[in-house]
């Protein structure tokens, strides 16, 4: 194994982003507040307020127009501040009505903010204006009417965005664009060792003899492959270390069985027979049980393998012997799988199909990036509760061990064990009208 080679730490680099992205917004504020002019509120003069009272608006270009309207409460919130009287008194003066019969509403009191009287006090001497009191949006003017109702001049409301508002967002949208690229490699950099190392811990589950994570990436990143390609070679040990005593034990076996044949030949005829019959269903039981082992922890070389032929030609086979079998026709399916295991596999399927439902109808398709071979039977189907016990070792839902009813129960395990081997998984389901569907699902 190449020794890895970690780049900074996974913290560093997340500090160094994060030191990044604050002293964008650092900078960018910044400009914010030296390159773009302080926006000018919308303000109003007397004048132009009272021509509107008179039904004689005024025409603005960049401001909002003043809107006209009657209603039968005063307008409100009521504005306060030490101008307010002064205003109050001079439209009440100019439009010759009482001081009590004006009301102005809005949501502040007029210059409240200096840095806004200052701005209003530079626009107006720019403009020639000599008047000194003015009101700002949004604002209400109430006049009582003789018959009670309020006569209401007001701003019009605003929508959307105003010109300050839209040119800071238009210069986040610019800094945020200039910034996605950077960002985009920060977290490419960030996520290429991680999802790199999910790959390889998905390919541990299909191939235990994957080779060993090489891996470039942070230093915490590179602890985890380290620890990672150890544990794949424990679990590697244990499995061969597993597999030997298995055989050990087995080949043990046949020594002693091989001694009870010999002294079983001087017993009568009735009592050798019985004897034989067991001696050669436990010879049978030690030759699966191996078998099984060795397919479940032996993985043969993958190679590309064309799965809809290879379940046509297991079905002509098996139909040339005389068992009922068929395939639909379907597309081409193509993928990397052990050539051996996944014969077996479908042997193992079909003859079930045969054997206990007098009939095998197989085909093959793809869907959603996997493999899938279905086979039917006509069979009685199983119950709900043993769809997951078929799948285990020696189970037989028949609990006779004659060879004329089933075997031993090692085909199923076999075949599942054999697709997940793959990254796949096989299950068995009852169809609506009868039969059995046995379904392998297998990525592609």
């Amino acid at each position: 194994m190449k020794p890895l080679r970690p780049t900074a730490s996974l913290l560093v680099q997340l500090l160094t982003l994060t030191s990044l992205t604050l002293v964008t917004a650092w900078a960018m504020s910044t400009a914010l507040l030296f390159l773009l002019p302080p926006p000018a509120p919308d303000f109003y003069r007397l004048g132009e307020i009272e021509r509107t009272y008179r039904g004689s608006p005024s025409v603005f270009t960049e401001r909002r127009p003043l809107l006209r309207t009657v209603q039968d409460k005063p307008p409100g919130p009521v504005l306060e501040g030490r101008s307010i009287p002064t205003i109050r008194a001079k439209i009440a003066a100019d439009l010759g009505v009482r001081p009590a019969d004006v009301v102005l509403a809005g949501e502040r009191g007029p210059l409240s903010d200096r840095r806004v009287g200052r701005i209003i006090r530079d626009r107006a001497a720019r403009a020639g204006v000599n008047e000194e009191h003015f009101l700002i949006y949004p604002f209400q003017v109430g006049v009582r009417q003789p018959d009670g109702r309020w006569l209401i001049v007001r701003t019009q409301p605003e929508f959307g965005l105003s010109d300050w508002q839209k040119r800071v967002a238009l210069w986040f949208a610019l800094s945020a664009l200039l910034m996605t690229p950077v960002a985009w490699m920060f977290a490419r950099r960030l996520s290429r060792p991680i999802q790199v190392f999910a790959e390889a811990a998905e390919r541990l589950g299909r191939d235990p003899k994957a080779p060993p994570l090489e891996l470039k990436g942070p230093s915490e990143i590179g602890m985890a492959a380290r620890a990672f390609n150890e544990m794949q070679e424990r679990l590697q040990r244990y499995v061969d270390d597993r597999t030997a005593m298995v055989g050990a034990i087995a080949h043990d076996l046949r020594t002693p069985l091989t001694r009870l044949r010999f002294r079983i030949e001087s017993l009568p005829e009735d009592q050798r027979a019985k004897y034989a019959s067991d001696l050669d269903q436990m010879e049978e039981m030690i030759t699966a049980t191996l078998a099984f082992v060795r397919d479940a922890t032996k993985t043969g070389e993958r190679t590309p393998l064309e799965l809809s032929s290879l379940v046509e030609s297991l079905c002509d086979e098996m139909a040339e012997t005389g068992a009922k079998t068929e395939v639909e026709p379907g597309e081409k399916v193509v993928l990397e799988g052990d050539p051996m295991a996944l014969r077996r596999l479908v042997a193992n399927l079909l003859e079930n199909a045969v054997k206990f439902g007098g009939r095998a109808r197989a085909r093959v398709f793809s869907d959603q990036g996997h493999a899938v071979v279905e086979i039917d039977d006509d069979g009685p189907g199983i119950p709900p509760a043993d769809s997951e016990k078929v799948f285990e070792p020696f189970y037989r839902r028949e609990p006779s061990r004659s060879r004329q009813t089933g075997g031993i129960g090692l085909g199923l395990a076999v075949v599942r064990t054999i697709a997940r081997g793959h990254g796949g998984d096989v299950n068995l389901i009852n169809r609506a009208g009868g039969g059995l569907t046995a379904r392998v699902v297998l990525p592609l």
